[in-house]
């Protein structure tokens, strides 16, 4: 039995047809062309020049016109005489049939029509032009379809994204706009150049660690998140956390924004979203990075554009269907970062999505040493520039912060013709981050630097006297941005905050104006945004954190997001109360404002002289003129008795009378 034998296919059979988009140019091009060549549906016939001359001494054509440049003589004929030319049937001539004839030169021609119609055989008027390039006019005839097809290319190049896609690229409007970094690539960031982060670090870490080393947590029965959502503030280092990974990992890396995916035409981002995925399906496994989520993942059905289709919804709801759906994307891990957790859509944030939510907090006192170390490597300094002062003097700075520090203060050592970065550099370039720029060709007045001196001072007197205030770093008269006068303090680094601490840096804040009204017996519009700030303070003291005698441990804000659907959580005669009660708050503190500047007259004004002489002074002048702070002075002793307290020891005899000793730091 013999077998069946399939014939071979040819390959050039089995070639699929690719369309090319440039065959569409030629075919336009090809059509114009045809169009211009036939000219319409008027006939043309050539004569000679004998059998033009017998015609037209019969009167046959109804006008000449003889071009000198080519020689050329062209005429239409009469309709009553088209048989005398025409041999064929005269309906299928078209609307305006011509002949063309080739005439010895135009002289000639002009001495046989001057004969003619002497005689009167011609009627005819005749024209006479310099005649036109064919060529030329062929070449403008085209340009106004070769504008139109050339700008048409350049808006589908716009749309997809760039001029480097090949024929097809009008069609990759909806491709994935993701950039992939591999093992291959430079890696030029890794977890040794981010400083500080430990404990989000050690999260990232694990999710490569994962990808490098998967046995080492499936053996166990665990699974790594399918994604880690990176929280924090601006410039903290969410997206270097990203670059990080790319550099550490040796797995396929996507990285693109959130914006990437909306578009204005409609489901671009939906496609933009199936087309990221299957690409990593296809490295999988691999990590995709999504840097400000909150792009494409609000919360929906809070759009302002009612009753109209949401690109931005449809685009989330494919991308909570690619991240955990009815398909499977087993080892594609989505990493995001955003500065907005509170608007983005639950259903996004829930486990089996994002797993893991990975706050990226403001570093503390010792990470923001770290990173200064980071920041200074590449940076010429001298012996008086310490990481740790440095970190001390700019608490609440960001990382993003502390690198424009550093490169300001270079920029500031350069401009002073230094060799090296110093201690003073840092400063100054500390000052003109958060104050502004100096500006001492600002013109005041005698009375107005009084007044601000005055000002300056209250604020300075109170922050030394106070317990809770924030201690005094350097205080200045000199105009800065938009203030006229600044005062640097050092906050206390603390996690919750007393009452009693927020009404001594109300009190503090109170200063300048109280002392305006007691030692000048008039007040300024100096103190607008000091009693901005305290009004906040006092509002948020009464309505968020239950602080009032006469309203106490209520809280009127929703942290959750969810809308109540009213204006406001209490009735009119709450929120009169509450106006009350913000007025008595600060009515006090600013009375105690005003008591203990009155009380601490001289050195107040002994202050403001200085302040007016040197125009910037620091906490060592202030500690000259009023001591050093009682508060600290008591802590010292106390922890001078505790260090002393802890070098004793007790003896203590047990039940069967045995002398035992015991350090009290043990047993402490």
């Amino acid at each position: 039995m013999s077998k069946n034998k399939l014939p071979k296919n040819d390959n050039k059979s089995n070639k699929m047809f690719r369309f090319n988009i440039y065959w569409m140019y030629g075919l336009i091009i090809v059509m114009l062309v045809a169009l211009y060549v036939t000219g319409g549906s008027s006939t043309t016939k050539e004569l000679g020049w004998t059998d033009f001359q017998r015609l037209a001494q019969e009167d046959v054509f109804d006008k000449m016109t003889v071009y000198n440049r080519k020689n050329t003589l062209e005429a239409t004929v009469r309709n009553g005489r088209l048989g005398l030319v025409f041999t064929v049937d005269t309906s299928a001539l078209g609307t305006n049939p011509k002949v063309i004839v080739k005439i010895p030169s135009a002289d000639k021609f002009s001495d046989f029509y001057d004969r003619a119609f002497a005689d009167g055989l011609i009627t005819t008027q005749v024209s006479y032009e310099e005649g036109e390039d064919t060529i030329w006019n062929f070449v403008l005839s085209l340009a106004p379809f070769a504008f139109f097809i050339i700008l048409w290319i350049f808006l589908m190049r716009k749309m997809s994204g760039g001029g480097g896609g090949g024929a097809g690229n009008v069609f990759s409007v909806g491709k994935s706009k993701a950039q992939l970094f591999d093992k291959d690539n430079d890696k030029k960031v890794t977890f040794k150049d981010v400083a500080g982060l430990s404990e989000a670090k050690q999260e990232v870490e694990e999710i490569v660690s994962f990808l490098k080393d998967p046995a080492k947590y499936t053996e166990l029965g665990g699974k790594i998140p399918k994604g880690a959502l990176l929280v924090g503030p601006p410039g903290t280092g969410k997206t270097l956390l990203a670059k990080a990974v790319a550099g550490e990992a040796d797995v396929p890396f996507f990285s693109l924004s959130g914006s990437d995916f909306v578009e204005m035409f409609v489901g671009v981002g939906a496609s933009r979203v199936r087309d990221l995925f299957r690409q990593a399906k296809e490295k999988a496994p691999c990590i995709v990075f999504i840097d400000e989520i909150d792009a494409v993942g609000r919360a929906r059905g809070k759009n302002a554009n009612m009753n109209s289709n949401d690109e931005r919804e449809n685009t989330l709801n494919q991308l909570l269907t690619e991240m955990d759906g009815f398909g499977s994307n087993s080892g594609v891990i989505i990493l995001a970062a955003t500065n907005r957790a509170d608007v983005l859509d639950k259903a996004l944030l829930r486990a089996g999505r994002f797993d893991r939510q990975i706050h990226v907090e403001l570093p503390d006192l010792n990470e923001r040493k770290e990173i200064f170390g980071v920041h200074l490597r590449p940076i010429k300094i001298d012996n008086s520039v310490d990481a740790e002062f440095l970190a001390r003097q700019t608490p609440g700075f960001s990382g993003a912060d502390i690198a424009n520090v550093c490169n300001e203060a270079a920029l500031i050592a350069a401009r002073n013709g230094k060799k090296f970065v110093q201690k003073d550099d840092f400063m100054s370039a500390v000052d003109r981050i958060v104050g502004g720029l100096e500006k001492r060709s600002r013109i005041t007045t005698a009375g107005e630097r009084n007044s601000i001196a005055n000002h300056e001072a209250g604020h300075a007197t109170l922050s030394w006297l106070l317990e809770h205030a924030n201690p005094l770093v350097k205080v200045t008269i000199v105009p800065r941005g938009k203030a006229l006068g600044a005062a640097w303090y050092l906050p206390e680094e603390r996690q919750i905050t007393t009452r009693e601490q927020l009404l001594d840096e109300m009190c503090a804040t109170l200063g300048g104006r109280a002392a305006e009204e007691l030692f000048l017996g008039k007040i300024s519009t100096g103190a607008s945004n000091d009693l901005e700030r305290v009004t906040k303070q006092a509002y948020a003291m009464v309505v968020y954190f239950g602080m009032s005698d006469r309203l106490p441990n209520l809280n009127y804000y929703d942290s959750s997001g969810q809308d109540w659907g009213f204006t406001k959580p209490y009735s009119e005669e709450t929120a009169k109360l509450i106006d009350l009660e913000v007025q008595r708050i600060i009515n006090e503190q600013y009375e105690r404002a005003k008591a203990i500047l009155s009380e601490h007259a001289e050195g107040h004004n002994m202050l403001a002289r200085v302040l007016l002489e040197r125009e910037v002074i620091y906490s060592e002048d202030v500690e000259q003129i009023f001591g050093k702070r009682a508060w600290v002075s008591r802590s010292e002793e106390i922890l001078e008795q505790q260090e002393k307290s802890l070098t004793d020891t007790i003896e203590v005899i047990d039940g069967e009378g045995t002398d035992q000793t015991i350090d009290s730091t043990k047993e402490e």
